[in-house]
């Protein structure tokens, strides 16, 4: 059986970013496999939150993620923190992985920059944690951008040598899926950055709360250069901008590089820059709507969370007593 795991921050607001580059995907894939989609709010805190501002970030990420597609029928959706096992497992498998493993993790380094000294533990070992939830269930695959493959590998590299330690074939070593087009959506005002909730500027990202006022001047805005589009998809080398919004158009329109240019190659960005506001409103507008009609309703938001975690251990809990079992606990 196919079993996907996949988590996502509790940063509030989606953007254009996470629904091309992931959620898109993991809507399509609840009629292929048994899905699993968590709110990671325990990684969340390997760096300093606000409860507040955390508490109302998970349920409006679930609101959002649900606006975008995931339906609670047709897959498991749940913050990570009401289901222990994710936490208990991660301790196991700490004493599993390998310093050497850990210090090779390239995202530890780019987020503590020069303070390594001053980050939080849970900043280092956060991939282990990152294996406990796809390990906890079993999941057969992991959808993947660039930026998290290396971690899946430690994920891997992790299930193969608990198993070999114990001498069993508890956990299957997940595969990733790659995913489809415009998976690294890039920022309005940068093509060689990626589109972040992170960045300061609010110019730099569409948010599926965007009116589509708002939208179309963040598109007329967005950076671009003063030649014309080319015909073919060689034409846009070193002209990442320019490459980053053709991209968003056969990402949005479910076309390829080459159907957008043979539409609108020769012309400049200002016939080309309306007609990709006027695609991206008129799919982000149902869901900015149902998001806005979601997002307050604490008590339908909750008894959906309830309902994912508790199918969501269901899953898990046997397996931490398989776990429990290989290493020799008592119970």
């Amino acid at each position: 059986m196919k079993r996907v795991f996949s988590g996502i921050q509790p940063t509030g607001n989606l953007h254009l970013g996470n629904y091309l580059g992931a959620i898109r995907n993991w809507v399509r894939m609840q009629d292929e496999a048994e899905c699993i989609f968590s709110v990671v709010d325990l990684h969340a805190i390997t760096v300093a939150q606000d409860p507040a501002t955390l508490r109302r970030g998970i349920h409006e990420m679930v609101a959002a993620l649900i606006a975008a597609g995931l339906d609670p029928e047709r897959c498991i959706l749940f913050p990570q923190s009401r289901v222990r096992v994710h936490a208990e497992l991660a301790w196991v498998l700490m004493c599993t992985a390998r310093m050497g493993w850990l210090n090779r993790m390239t995202q530890f380094k780019e987020k503590s920059g020069k303070d390594r000294e001053g980050a939080s533990v849970g900043l280092y070992t956060y991939p282990v944690l990152q294996a406990a939830d796809i390990l906890a269930y079993k999941a057969t695959h992991v959808p993947v951008g660039e930026d998290q493959k290396q971690h899946l590998e430690l994920a891997r590299d992790i299930a193969i040598k608990f198993n070999t330690d114990m001498g069993v074939d508890l956990f299957p070593p997940p595969e990733p899926v790659i995913e489809g087009p415009a998976t690294r959506v890039m920022s309005l005002r940068d093509g060689s950055a990626k589109m972040s909730k992170s960045d300061p500027s609010d110019q730099s990202r569409i948010n599926l709360t965007d009116d589509a006022d708002t939208i179309a001047a963040k598109v007329k805005r967005a950076k671009s250069d003063a030649d014309l589009l080319p015909s073919e998809a060689a034409g846009l080398a070193g002209r990442p901008e320019a490459a980053n919004l053709v991209n968003l158009m056969a990402a949005l329109t479910d076309t390829t590089v080459a159907q957008v240019l043979a539409d609108f190659g020769g012309k400049g960005f200002g016939a080309f820059k309306p007609a990709l506001a006027d695609v991206m409103v008129a799919k982000l507008a149902p869901i900015t709507a149902r998001f806005n009609a979601l997002k307050d309703d604490d008590v339908a938001i909750e008894a959906i969370c309830a309902r994912g975690a508790e199918r969501a251990r269901a899953i898990a809990e046997p397996v931490l007593a398989e776990v429990h079992r290989a290493v020799g606990f008592t119970r």
